[in-house]
């Protein structure tokens, strides 16, 4: 499908206020390239909360909050850095990401949307004049009255044609260009024919004009084209979404010294300062500090893991506690981060390769309607010798079997089903992805995040001693592991003031301690308290010479997860549960949730690469994630579903987006594709029946262009009848 031709504004203050706010944003200083990723932003208090907290920093101008794309830009001073945005928002319990904005391709889908509801507008508002015009010759004028009542109509019809007409001709000329018919070329060829038609009889004083049939005609196929825009929601590349996720700037250190540079700057061999709380900007090797890196947006594992001298680090990981050095080995587009980019954007090409029950219909009824009018021109030129005849029937013909019902068959029904499925939790992205799900035998989820919430919960605190709870709350707060987090939290909720512990610091790679009348106690990972570090996700607590006590975590399954799961089952799905986390969850989730086949620490290209097998194997998957690892296999899948609390990249590069926490609709959403996907072919069929009981009369100058149209509008709403039948 070929670019859309830019449009002009209507507005063209519209036009100039981007650009004077820009210029007037560099006279003052003010940048406003920072635009941060809010993964959990998801209604309106969440904006005025994050509006109002970056708003109230120093140095910012303004902050603006897109709840669809979930991202906040803000203008400020060049001193503010994102880091310190960052740190404000996680301080209030916003995570954010910082992405490059000159990464970020501008949807142009809202644009065309409102493009098409305009020209919809102006067909309409024409057609309905037309219509009283005709009225009026229909009930007896006759002469000078009708010849005038033409010559308004074509005064009416012709610039209409012109504007609204837009979509179809562009179409069509990119298809002929192409040297192929696409639906569009027999739609522009009947707007011109009824209007040509109509001009020359006009001119010549003839009883009949069908000005009002060509705009009724151009006012239903734009209706059409309107619902299949708005029956999904902006559509992005997921691989530009992924790589606006690199950092776009990096500390470098030239001679001890630290100066912050482009990405595109840094080399193999150089050392970069990574502060705690920010991304690794770059793959790597740690030559110097100690720290914890959270790896969950690249691989899923739910616990940090230790990063010292010598452990190589990746491009989108999390520096936790300290601060590190790091030698660059890849940066840019060699990172790994850039390079799962790329995979994913080879399986989004993959992926359009699917050809919708709409395309295949077109490809074999175009050709079709081109024969039948010319041949119907040709007999009757042969049979009377009558050139204006003989166009006549051309144009009823290609009126009568225009593909306005084609047109509408598919976004009719997806419009009606995304509106069922919207209220039970489920927005639907693209087009094809009802037809796609309809098709799905295989259903794929990731773990941490899609089947359970992504939130560690501390287990069986009311079994401790509330003193040494105390203690903990104290050692938790001063910690920004995630699981002292998680700890200092739930201690709260029960009501646990920390205790009056001094000399807090946190050791980057172990933990947080502190004194305690004089003792010292810890709070961190089994080794640097002398435990053995068992099965569970946990955190240990250790009292100077006592042993170390255990504090266990669980993440908790996402609501309706279960009866997901049992409903997938029992309508033969073969269900399969990938996490790139540790074996020991992953097979309690799997048992728990009744999950036959399970597969542990999954690197995001492994993932992939089992889908991938899957669909070798003849499988239609159902792909269900919502992290950076998941991202390629997202796009992979036949179809893929990711929660609204899902990164930007994978949110981008699903299908189908599950709004709320309860995973229960899902087997529904199966069940209510299928059932569309019988609503679309029975359209099919509708329209299709009637050109077989209409084709024969236009054919044999029966009926004449007004006549085809208002047949053609007869068949159009009982596609659209038929659809409306799934609410």
């Amino acid at each position: 499908m070929s670019a859309a031709a830019p449009s002009i504004s209507a507005c063209p203050a519209c036009v100039a206020a981007p650009a004077a706010e820009d210029i007037a944003a560099r006279a003052a200083g003010v940048h406003a390239g920072i635009v941060l990723s809010l993964p959990t932003a998801h209604c309106a208090v969440c904006i005025s909360d994050v509006e109002r907290a970056l708003s109230s920093m120093p140095g910012v101008t303004s902050a603006r909050v897109n709840l669809t794309l979930k991202r906040v830009s803000v203008a400020a001073e060049p001193q503010v850095t994102a880091e310190r945005l960052i740190r404000r928002l996680d301080a209030i319990g916003y995570p954010a990401h910082e992405l490059d904005p000159g990464l970020l391709s501008v949807t142009e889908t809202d644009k065309r949307s409102r493009d098409l509801l305009m020209r919809l507008g102006v067909a309409g508002f024409s057609m309905m004049n037309i219509m009283l015009l005709s009225v009026a010759v229909w009930s007896g004028a006759e002469a000078a009255t009708r010849d005038m009542f033409h010559w308004i109509s074509a005064a009416i019809a012709l610039p209409t044609l012109a504007f609204s007409g837009q979509p179809f001709f562009r179409s069509a000329w990119v298809s002929l260009k192409a040297r192929r018919l696409g639906m569009d070329v027999p739609i522009s060829l009947a707007l011109i024919l009824a209007s040509a038609i109509s001009l020359f009889e006009t001119f010549n004083g003839g009883e009949h004009a069908y000005f009002d049939a060509a705009v009724s005609l151009c006012f239903f196929l734009l209706a059409g084209r309107y619902l299949d825009y708005r029956s999904r929601a902006a559509a992005r590349s997921a691989a530009e979404e992924l790589a606006a996720l690199e950092v776009p700037r990096a500390t470098r250190l030239e001679a001890g010294e630290e100066r912050v540079v482009p990405i595109a700057e840094l080399r193999a061999g150089d050392l970069v300062r990574v502060r705690p709380g920010a991304r690794m900007p770059v793959d790597g090797v740690v030559t110097d500090g100690a720290s914890e890196i959270d790896r969950s947006l690249l691989t899923g594992e739910t616990l940090p893991v230790v990063a010292r001298e010598g452990v190589a680090v990746s491009a989108g990981e999390v520096n936790l506690t300290g601060p590190l050095t790091v030698r660059v080995t890849a940066a840019g587009k060699e990172s790994s981060l850039h390079r799962m980019a790329d995979l994913v954007a080879v399986a989004e090409n993959a992926r359009t390769r699917y050809t919708s029950l709409a395309d295949r219909m077109a490809r074999a009824y175009s050709p079709v309607v081109h024969l039948m009018a010319l041949a119907s021109f040709s007999v009757w030129l042969y049979l009377t010798k009558d050139v204006r005849l003989s166009v006549n029937v051309a144009a009823a013909v290609l009126i009568i079997t225009c593909p306005c019902a084609l047109a509408l068959a598919v976004p009719a029904v997806v419009t009606a089903a995304s509106g069922k499925l919207f209220r039970k939790g489920f927005l639907i992205k693209d087009g094809t992805a009802l037809e796609r799900l309809a098709e799905v035998d295989t259903v794929v989820f990731d773990k941490t995040g899609t089947l359970t919430l992504g939130e560690p919960e501390a287990l069986g605190l009311v079994d401790y001693p509330r003193e040494q709870l105390e203690i903990v709350a104290a050692l938790a707060g001063a910690s920004s592991h995630p699981l002292s987090r998680a700890l200092a939290l739930a201690l709260e909720a029960e009501g646990i003031r920390p205790a009056a512990v001094g000399d807090l610091v946190e050791v980057p790679g172990s933990g947080v301690e502190g004194r305690l009348a004089g003792e010292r106690v810890r709070l961190g990972r089994a080794e640097w308290l002398g435990a053995e570090p068992g099965q569970r996700t946990a955190t240990w607590f250790s009292r100077a010479g006592r042993p170390a006590v255990e504090f266990a975590f669980a993440d908790r399954p996402r609501p309706g997860a279960a009866e997901a799961v049992r409903g997938l089952i029992a309508g033969g799905k073969r269900v399969i549960l990938l996490s790139g986390d540790n074996e020991v969850p992953v097979a309690t989730l799997a048992g728990t949730l009744g999950i036959p086949e399970w597969r542990s620490a999954m690197r995001p290209e492994e993932k992939a690469a089992r889908i991938a097998e899957l669909t070798a194997e003849g499988r239609r998957v159902l792909m269900v994630g919502d992290g950076l690892n998941d991202t390629a296999a997202l796009a992979g899948a036949h179809v893929s579903i990711s929660p609204a609390s899902a990164l930007d990249a994978a949110r981008t590069a699903s299908d189908i987006v599950l709004l709320g926490q309860d995973l229960a609709p899902l087997a529904d959403a199966v069940r209510m594709a299928v059932v569309s996907r019988r609503r679309i072919k029975q359209n099919f069929a509708l329209s299709l029946a009637y050109n077989v009981v209409a084709v024969p009369v236009a054919l044999v100058g029966l009926a004449t262009p007004l006549v085809a149209a208002l047949a053609m509008s007869t068949s159009s709403i009982t596609v659209s009848l038929n659809a409306l039948r799934l609410k």
